[in-house]
């Protein structure tokens, strides 16, 4: 079997017509989404951990360089989530310009980084919770044998998901208005704090690294040229921006919802791109704030912000610093859920995942099969996985899956110049190759572990693809070319999509 047959976008197009979930969402409610997983752990926690552990004040820059590279990827999001809205976003760009294998690999990769990120941040939001209530931390901190309020609220979360997806806009965007609100507190507050002498050197020199660190705790780059290790310096802030990209991972959740977008190919490039210059904004204040309140050797890396201003005398703000980061990581483990729900159910209705977990929910009409499934395995990580074994893993899935988006976009331009492209990427080819070759970059300066971590992941992957997912992928048992095929498949705009319950969207109930 060909593994670089490609999905046509005609099909593709055609069945995102077809499509069984409701649209419901517009700009407005695509930008919350995004804010919503955009801003959490990273600006509540990970700030504070590179300032001290690789950059120092220059964190801000770091914080720059991801943005950037981020918006990059956006811009190629944005092209193709406009051109061919759909609920798979990179992985069914793949399937349409590089092939199934490719297409599976992406996939299996987003799933990767939307479960793990989903657990880091369940496992903070216990933490949060219990030092807010005074829970004890045998149940709900990073020692309990099983984290218990981590798995509470993904249940919780998962329910509301299946429920529907304007019932989960709703309530990310409640949650987005309180935490944007605290961070904009956190930077107007810290203004009368601020001491300049605390932002010099703003690149602190480079040293060498802690006598204890072992050859996969060093940057790949660092270890493939044989450079010593170390820390801070320009390297330093190059690292700190490969694991502060984790702070901008999520936005691509806005191009799983082109499906469910009223006018997507207005609306999607807004989101987009809006939620990123929001978020980017709010993380430099936030990172340039907490430096110049406090030395960055002596930030504490568990509650930074909360310490900041406890050590000034403001220990009111670091109380509402907590509440916003409660907010806020609830906010990401909802978005991060729903995609994760959009994701399998794109890849099961292709037969690459068992097809029962393309159906969707009579009522609700939402994937409600894969949504639980995956929350299963999310609440499983959450449980009984610390943090510190899963945060850079979803750095590194999210940077190799905008990757492939990123070379997606001049591939669509060749093999489909007729495609209407509302959005389209400025100065592409180049443009694209600038933004796979900054996150190749960016993934060289991950550690050597965390590689060797993500090979062990594709290779999984790619057994399950070779013995299941290629013998039962829509291109192995139908034809999509619009002529009479086998099984279930008629051909595009002929009938019910195969992998689905067989409905539109017209035939569900409450449709509005």
């Amino acid at each position: 079997m060909n593994i670089l047959r490609k999905m046509p976008v005609g099909h593709v197009l055609d069945r995102s017509r077809q499509n069984t979930l409701k649209r419901r969402l517009t700009a407005v409610s695509l930008a919350g989404f995004g804010v919503g997983v955009i801003i959490g752990t990273g600006i509540f926690t990970l700030v504070g951990v590179e300032a001290k552990e690789h950059a120092g004040p220059a964190v801000v820059v770091s914080f720059l360089v991801a943005g950037a590279v981020a918006a990059l990827a956006a811009l190629c999001y944005a092209e193709l989530a406009s051109a061919v809205p759909t609920a798979g976003s990179a992985y069914t760009y793949a399937f349409a310009t590089l092939g199934e294998v490719f297409a599976w690999i992406i996939g299996w990769d987003l799933l990767l980084e939307f479960a793990l990120g989903a657990a880091v941040v369940s496992r903070s939001w216990s933490g949060y919770v219990a030092n807010l209530l005074g829970l004890p931390a045998g149940w709900f901190g990073e020692e309990a044998t099983v984290n218990v309020g981590a798995v509470f609220i993904i249940a919780v979360l998962t329910a509301v998901a299946v429920a529907g997806i304007r019932e989960s806009s709703r309530l990310t965007n409640v949650l987005v208005v309180i935490k944007v609100s605290v961070c904009v507190l956190i930077v107007v507050a810290g203004l009368f704090f601020v001491r300049g002498a605390n932002l010099h050197p703003f690149v602190p020199s480079a040293q060498p690294a802690d006598s204890g660190a072992s050859l996969v705790d060093q940057p790949l780059i660092q270890a493939v040229a044989g450079l010593e290790q170390s820390v801070y310096g320009v390297g330093g802030v190059l690292t700190a921006a490969a694991v502060v990209f984790f702070a901008y991972t999520g936005f691509e959740a806005l191009a799983n919802l082109g499906e469910e977008t009223r006018d997507p190919q207005r609306d999607l490039p807004r989101g987009l791109l809006g939620s990123l210059a929001v978020c980017t904004l709010l993380y430099v204040a936030v990172a340039l704030v907490l430096t110049s309140i406090v030395d960055y050797r002596k930030i504490d890396v568990g509650a930074p912000i909360s310490a900041a201003f406890q050590s000034v005398g403001a220990p009111w703000v670091g109380a509402l610093v907590g509440l916003g980061a409660v907010t806020g990581l609830t906010s990401v483990m909802m978005v991060e859920l729903v995609t994760l729900g959009r994701i399998g159910f794109a890849m099961s209705r292709d037969g690459l995942l068992p097809r029962r977990f393309s159906e969707v929910h009579p009522r609700w009409r939402t994937p409600h099969r894969m949504t639980i499934a995956v929350a299963v395995l999310v609440m499983l990580l959450a449980g009984f996985v610390p943090i510190s074994e899963l945060a850079d893993m979803v750095s590194i899935g999210a940077l190799s899956g905008f990757l492939i988006v990123a070379l997606a976009v001049p591939v669509l331009r060749r093999r489909n110049p007729e495609l209407e492209r509302p959005f389209r990427v400025p100065l592409s080819p180049v443009l694209p190759v600038v933004t796979a070759l900054a996150c190749l970059y960016l993934m060289f300066n991950l550690d050597v572990f965390t590689w060797l971590r993500f090979g062990v992941w594709l290779v999984v992957g790619l057994l399950i693809y070779v013995f299941y997912g290629r013998k039962h992928s829509i291109l192995a048992t139908a034809r999509t070319d619009g002529k009479p095929g086998t099984e279930a498949d008629s051909g595009p705009g002929t009938g019910p999509d195969p992998g689905t319950d067989g409905t539109t969207k017209d035939e569900g109930p409450g449709d509005d």
